[in-house]
């Protein structure tokens, strides 16, 4: 069949495997490019292993340092003449990538907050690797069911105590308009830190201790993100914000088990990923500072960002370097502050007219269909592909 792109809102509900393909290649040669990391984890779990930042943290380390890698997502495969979802065509890419390296690399498609998924990994642990060295929780979802209740919680993005208008940028009409978001109840707030706070990656990690799967000196790193005042409201202090501070909790309580520098949360750079997409004023924000920091010479993608977390921080004599909150910030060139500056002054200025010459809507938007295998270099989406790809260790 022929696959094209079909937007709807901020997802595209259809994906090019051999797009998709190119996209993880063009991953991987990056990472090949660079030296071998020092001091690498040779067995890596990633939880949310299948797009974005999640899917970085498994090239890095596999292609970077020779790692095996396990990784847990919620994918779609083909299906009566429907394509599957990117990030099922990305870890087939990455298991197919991995194998003609001689790489260990396995996969598990199901509902990662579930204990019987947990379980599932850890038999492969026990069989296949022993213990790991590095767990890497990048689990994002609207929703989760807690494993031991079956109570089904939902995340809302929201800001808190008031409510927020600010600009926005409608992807689909290339609008800039102003958006209004009554804010949470206390019942939402509680769900979502339920969903995306830090109650499942202690249970993974609580799991893989009772089991016998951790190696000693093990790490965990979880991702987060804190961004500009300007976005504060419906980020950093809205009910995200709220989650992201009891992961941080989270990982204060982690090393108080096992040790000051186990556990970490990484702040990482605002992208172009199928979470930010939905976030009201993030997208706005991202093309203009995609704009700011090209001219600059100081943008990264996904790739870059988690190399330079394994390379610089990981591979690191001494281990990572935090900041006053214990926190790791490869958020650090986007949070300069002569970029924040012209972020700043261009954010009040902004309009429909002038979109296109002071932010990088352009750019906003190519990383957008790239993420589902659009738009790649080397791929001829006239022709017919077969979208059924299965994944080697489907499990």
């Amino acid at each position: 069949m022929i696959i094209s792109p079909k937007i709807r809102g901020f997802i595209c509900t259809t994906a090019h495997p051999d797009g998709c393909a190119a996209h993880v290649q063009e991953q991987i040669d990056y990472v090949k490019s660079k030296p071998a990391l020092k001091n690498a984890a040779k067995r890596v779990l990633v939880v949310g292993s299948s797009t974005g930042y999640g899917l970085s943290s498994r090239i890095v380390p596999a292609f970077g340092g020779g790692a095996s890698t396990i990784g847990v997502f919620f994918e779609k495969e083909s299906s009566e003449g429907k394509c599957g979802t990117a990030g099922w065509y990305n870890s087939v890419a990455f298991e197919n990538a991995a194998a003609k390296e001689g790489l260990y690399a396995k996969s598990f498609n199901g509902d990662a907050f579930s204990n019987e998924m947990k379980q599932r990994v850890i038999d492969a642990i026990k069989a296949d690797l022993g213990q790991v060295d590095m767990v890497v929780y990048s689990l994002a979802s609207p929703r989760r069911t807690d494993p031991n209740t079956g109570e089904v919680y939902k995340s809302v993005l929201k800001p808190t105590g008031e409510t927020y208008t600010n600009k926005n940028l409608n992807t689909d009409k290339k609008q800039v308009d102003s958006v209004t978001i009554e804010p949470a109840t206390e019942d939402e707030i509680a769900q979502t830190i339920k969903v995306m706070g830090g109650e499942d990656w202690k249970l993974w990690i609580d799991a893989m201790k009772a089991a016998g799967v951790l190696a000693d000196g093990f790490k965990t790193v979880a991702y987060s993100y804190i961004g500009p005042e300007l976005t504060w409201a419906i980020y950093t202090d809205g009910t995200i914000g709220r989650a992201k501070l009891h992961l941080e909790q989270t990982a204060k309580d982690l090393n108080a088990e096992f040790g000051d520098g186990t556990a970490v949360v990484s702040v990482n750079k605002a992208l172009v990923t199928q979470a930010s997409s939905a976030i009201p004023v993030v997208p706005l924000y991202i093309s203009i500072l995609y704009k700011i920091m090209k001219a600059k010479g100081l943008h990264e993608g996904c790739i870059e960002q988690i190399h330079r977390l394994f390379a610089d921080h990981y591979g690191a004599d001494g281990g990572p370097q935090l900041d006053e909150k214990g926190r790791i910030r490869i958020d650090d060139w986007e949070m300069r502050p002569e970029v924040q500056a012209e972020v700043e002054k261009i954010w009040h200025t902004v309009t429909t007219e002038t979109l296109d010459d002071v932010a990088d809507f352009e750019g906003y938007q190519k990383e957008f269909y790239r993420l589902f295998g659009f738009g790649l270099a080397g791929v001829d989406y006239t022709a017919e592909t077969d979208p059924d790809r299965s994944l080697p260790s489907a499990s």
